[in-house]
C-alpha cells in the first residue's frame, strides 16, 4: 500500500475535511479527493461519508486511521530527526496570547532548552493561533476557546482570575456604594482597554453586574502590559488577570477596586493537531506546560 496515501487519509481523518486537508498537505482539493479514491478501490471498502461540510469516517476508517496514524507519525519522526537522533535539535513552534504566552509559557519551557529543544514563538488571538496550528505553522498552541473538531487535541491548562483595578488615587475617589452598581462606576472612571469593543470589561460587567458596560475606551492598547501601566499611571479603571497585575497590587502601585463573591474567569486551553503527540518534542512540551500550570 502506497504511504502517500496513508498519509493523505490520515490527514483527511484528522481534519474531518478534503478542503482542510489539502491545505495542510499543500495540495489541491481533487488531488486529495483523488487519493482517498483510489486507496477506498485498493480496500474495496468506503473510507468516508461525504456531507454536506466535511466528511465522517466510516467504521473501517476509523479502525485504519486508529492502527496507521501512529506508524506514520513514527515515520515522520524518524525522517525529520534524522539517524543521530540524540544530538538532533528540535524546534517547537508555540503560538498564544502574547501576555500569557511572555510571562507564563516561555519561563515554563527554558527548562528544556539545556535538553537540547529550541523554541519559536509566535502571538496572536486564539482564532489566529488555531488558523496557524491547523495550517502546521505550530505545534503548540495555547488558546482562550476550545476548539472543536478531530483535527485538534485540547486539554484544559488553567484558569485566569480576572480583576477590577484602577490606580490608589480613583480608589479614593470612589465610595464602597458607588462600587455595588456598575453602572456608576463606569460614569465616574474612565476605562482602558485592549479593544475598542472592550472585550475584558464587558465579560466582567456580566459575570459581576449582570449588565452590559455603557462606556467607551478612553485608552485602547493592544497588549495587557501597556493596559496594565497605563492604568497604574492613572488612566482609569481595567480588568486585568491576576497574575499579570500581582506584583502592581502587591507595590500597591494599583488597587482593587472590588472583590466579588466568585470573581470571573478565563479558562486557557493547551492545543495542537491530533496525532502529534508521538513526536518526542512536542510531547515534552506539553507535558511541561501542564506539570507548570499546576502551579498557577
Amino acid at each position: 500500500m502506497d504511504l502517500a496515501l496513508l498519509r493523505t487519509f490520515v490527514t483527511v481523518h484528522r481534519a474531518g475535511s478534503f478542503t482542510r486537508a489539502a491545505a495542510l498537505l499543500g495540495l489541491s482539493q481533487p488531488a486529495v479527493t483523488g487519493q482517498i479514491r483510489t486507496l477506498e478501490r485498493q480496500l474495496g471498502r468506503p473510507l468516508f461519508l461525504r456531507q454536506a461540510r466535511g466528511v465522517t469516517p466510516t467504521t473501517i476508517g476509523d479502525e485504519l486511521a486508529h492502527r496507521a496514524a501512529p506508524h506514520l507519525d513514527a515515520l515522520v519522526e524518524i525522517a525529520e530527526a534524522g539517524l543521530d537522533d540524540e544530538s538532533a535539535i528540535r524546534t517547537v513552534h508555540l503560538a498564544g496570547p502574547p501576555e500569557f504566552t511572555a510571562l507564563r509559557a516561555l519561563p515554563a519551557l527554558t527548562p528544556l532548552i539545556g535538553q537540547g529543544l529550541a523554541l519559536r514563538t509566535s502571538f496572536g488571538n486564539a482564532e489566529e493561533t488555531l488558523a496557524g496550528l491547523a495550517a502546521g505553522h505550530h505545534d503548540v498552541a495555547i488558546a482562550t476557546a476550545r476548539p472543536r473538531g478531530r483535527l485538534f487535541t485540547s486539554t484544559a491548562l488553567c484558569d485566569e482570575e480576572h480583576v477590577l483595578v484602577a490606580a490608589p488615587r480613583w480608589a479614593a475617589h470612589l465610595g464602597p456604594d458607588v462600587l455595588r452598581h456598575g453602572h456608576v462606576v463606569l460614569e465616574q472612571l474612565p476605562v482602558v482597554e485592549v479593544h475598542e469593543s472592550l472585550p475584558l470589561v464587558s465579560r466582567y460587567w456580566h459575570a459581576v453586574f449582570d449588565s452590559p458596560p455603557a462606556a467607551a475606551g478612553a485608552v485602547i492598547a493592544p497588549d495587557l502590559r501597556a493596559v496594565l501601566e497605563a492604568t497604574a499611571s492613572g488612566a482609569g479603571l481595567s480588568v486585568l488577570p491576576r497574575y499579570l497585575c500581582e506584583d502592581a497590587l502587591g507595590q500597591g502601585r494599583i488597587v482593587t477596586l472590588l472583590d466579588p463573591p466568585v470573581p470571573p474567569l478565563r479558562t486557557y486551553f493547551l492545543v495542537i493537531r491530533t496525532g502529534t503527540l508521538a513526536l518526542p518534542h512536542v510531547a515534552r512540551a506539553h507535558e511541561e506546560l501542564l506539570r507548570a500550570a499546576e502551579g498557577w
